[in-house]
């Protein structure tokens, strides 16, 4: 999940909503796996220089430390990830958000036959981030990807270079690989995310809407009358079943929030990199 907004506790989202992140790490409705309890992370934004990172290993329904934060930390941006490992080690450096200078990255899916991509992928990543993958996760060697195509200037062109080098790379090796996910990023200042697969349908995303909306369809509930116009919440599944409060994000799409509550739509259209940076990362390395 991540929010974009006015400063909020953390506790708020995590633990006080009907069907919340950390709830859902017992008892998710929508996902791949019902239960995701291989670690979890939250990331933030505050007064300090860059984003806050917290990760364990534990799950998050347990962890008396994520408690303590969420109820003494406010932000006006953050993302929060519960994890189901696939393949890869139960271990910190595994868990999201990722982060690299001001940005964080998540992850809800897998890169297929990962195994047999993972060394093509990692020779493409900039010789100058390739320090930066520090755990075995394909969520790690995607957002390091995501970096050398230009992350900083244009992160859904720079997802739609990274999904289109993997697939392209899957057919070079005669792999029958597949994307599947969403994926959510952030530099402090807006928020991206997409939902795509590369076969079948992709993992759920949605966003909450506009607060106006939200207010006049439940004019009797205290927590949506202080609901401002900058809020928004992009999640894997509905905090919610209230009508009204939520909106699918379609297949192979991809949206940016920013401030003002401002949320945008646009196809997410995978395409491999130029052949000269593709070549030169692969070179270099």
């Amino acid at each position: 999940m991540a929010w974009l907004g006015q400063p909020v506790l953390i506790e708020e989202l995590l633990f006080k909503t009907q069907h919340g992140i950390v709830d859902q790490s017992l008892h998710a409705r929508m996902g791949a796996e019902p239960t995701n309890g291989d670690g979890f992370g939250l990331g933030w934004y505050g007064t300090g220089e860059g984003p806050a990172l917290y990760r364990s290993i534990a799950p998050a329904w347990s962890d008396r430390n994520l408690r303590e934060l969420a109820a003494h930390v406010e932000s006006p941006l953050f993302l929060t990830h519960v994890r189901a490992a696939i393949g890869s080690p139960v271990q910190e450096t595994n868990c999201h958000p990722f982060r690299c200078g001001r940005w964080l990255f998540v992850h809800n899916g897998y890169v297929g036959e990962f195994h047999r991509l993972r060394r093509r992928l990692m020779l493409a990543i900039d010789p100058e981030l390739f320090d930066d993958v520090h755990g075995s996760t394909d969520t790690e060697v995607v957002f390091q990807l995501a970096r050398t195509f230009g992350l900083e200037k244009d992160p859904i062109a720079a997802l739609e270079q990274t999904v289109g080098l993997i697939e392209a790379t899957a057919a070079e090796l005669g792999v029958s690989a597949e994307v599947q996910g969403t994926f959510g990023v952030s530099d402090g200042t807006g928020l991206w995310a997409v939902r795509y697969s590369t076969e079948g349908s992709a993992r759920s995303l949605f966003a909450s809407n506009d607060p106006a909306t939200i207010r006049a369809l439940h004019p009797e509930n205290p927590r949506f009358a202080r609901l401002s116009p900058d809020d928004r919440l992009i999640v894997s599944e509905p905090f919610s079943d209230l009508p009204g409060l939520w909106q699918e994000i379609p297949e192979s799409t991809a949206v940016t929030v920013q401030h003002g509550g401002v949320l945008e739509e646009r196809p997410f259209v995978p395409r491999p990199p130029a052949p000269k940076l593709h070549a030169a990362g692969a070179l270099n390395a």
